[in-house]
């Protein structure tokens, strides 16, 4: 069954509500408006319930089937905040907020997630009930988990989720997805190197705490050289390098070092936080400096379901004609890791074409993906819950 013919008609109404979305770009909790427009939107719909507020500036929606003999329900996902990136696309539909844009396609998400909703609230061809999910916070302020905390999955007795996220590179309208790991966990660290500042002049009476950092950068590449095995996946990176000094003659009293870790192996997760840690703390110690280490855990490690990976497949394959289902895993990380850790699901990529990376300031969704992305949500949805 290729795109639904359904959505196909309603393409062009979606692609406005896209550029809408697009051109009132709002940032993490901060999507007032953003939230009441997908109320607005499902109240047309004559959905059966809404409920917005749920992680601070979510809502939640309920779409019934037209029976429910079996008391299953699907839970559908979509993002929508943007990035704080001034828009360089030159589109006639461009942010109109400074420094705000839809740098990662969340624009989309949310319209195909509410051109599902139409569709499924017309035709109900399903038994059992479905739960829009329309996630704030995504690009770093971790919406899914306040989500979750706010009951999410027990208070709707949501039994499996699902969410899609756009991926350049990939053609428009094909899919890919993964069993297992698919995006990579991502924590943050911060180095203080405190030492004794001086005059350059006169090293011998200084600790250098540049020197002290600058062993630091190099033997924590060691953490995934000779720590991790080799067909794992780890990538650790500094990516701030900042000492109190303001004069070249100055020796730096305190040096402040800034990085992240990510992996696809909650082991390794937790080895490469030790590590970080001995490396940091003993290297200094050499020197005679001291070096103190804040770790800040970030998103898991995003998790599919094996079952639900392989119902995924089968809607996009359906949808698409075919589908790859044994794409790569990938080190950027995603919050609907949270949803996957409280119950099984699966996460899936939907072609952007030959378009700027996501979080660059020329990207731009492709809206030639709308009806392939909302048949994939309508898709599993009729097939995980069919009618009798």
């Amino acid at each position: 069954m290729p795109v639904k013919n359904r959505l196909a008609e309603m393409h062009g109404d979606i692609t406005k509500w896209r550029r809408h979305l697009h051109a009132h770009p709002e940032l993490l909790y901060d999507v007032q408006e953003t939230a009441a427009f997908v109320v607005e939107r499902l109240k047309e719909f004559d959905v059966d319930e809404i409920t917005p507020g749920i992680g601070k500036t979510g809502v939640v929606a309920v779409i019934r089937g037209r029976q429910d003999t079996t008391g299953r329900v699907i839970g559908l996902r979509a993002d929508m905040d943007a990035l704080p990136i001034e828009e360089a696309t030159g589109v006639d539909y461009a942010s109109i907020v400074s420094g705000k844009m839809h740098a990662c396609g969340h624009d989309g998400h949310t319209s195909m997630l509410l051109g599902a909703a139409q569709y499924l609230a017309e035709t109900r061809n399903f038994d059992g009930s479905v739960v829009l999910i329309f996630q704030p916070a995504e690009e770093g302020g971790a919406g899914g988990l306040a989500m979750c905390q706010d009951g999410l999955m027990e208070r709707w007795g949501i039994h499996e989720v699902y969410g899609m996220h756009n991926m350049p590179g990939l053609p428009v309208g094909e899919f890919a997805i993964r069993p297992g790991a698919l995006l990579a966990s991502s924590d943050e660290f911060e180095i203080t190197i405190t030492g004794k500042g001086g005059h350059a002049a006169a090293p011998h009476d200084a600790v250098d705490t540049t020197l002290v950092a600058s062993h630091i950068v190099v033997a924590l590449q060691s953490v995934v050289s000779r720590t991790v095995d080799p067909i794992k996946r780890v990538v650790l990176t500094v990516g701030t390098f900042v000492t109190d000094s303001v004069a070249s003659n100055v020796i730096a009293h305190t040096v402040r070092l800034q990085g992240t870790v990510r992996t696809l192996d909650t082991e390794y997760r937790a080895i490469a936080e030790e590590r970080v840690r001995r490396i940091a703390e003993d290297t200094a110690s050499a020197f005679g400096a001291k070096a103190e280490v804040v770790w800040t855990p970030g998103y898991p490690v995003t998790v599919n379901s094996d079952a639900e990976t392989a119902y995924a497949a089968e809607a996009a394959e359906a949808v698409a004609g075919k589908v790859n289902d044994g794409t790569d895993p990938i080190m950027p990380s995603e919050d609907f890791a949270y949803m996957l850790e409280e119950r099984p699901g699966a996460y899936i990529f939907i072609g952007n074409g030959d378009t700027a990376m996501c979080h660059h300031p020329e990207y731009n969704f492709d809206d030639d993906a709308i009806p392939a992305g909302c048949s994939w949500f309508a898709e599993i949805v009729e097939r995980r819950l069919p009618v009798a």
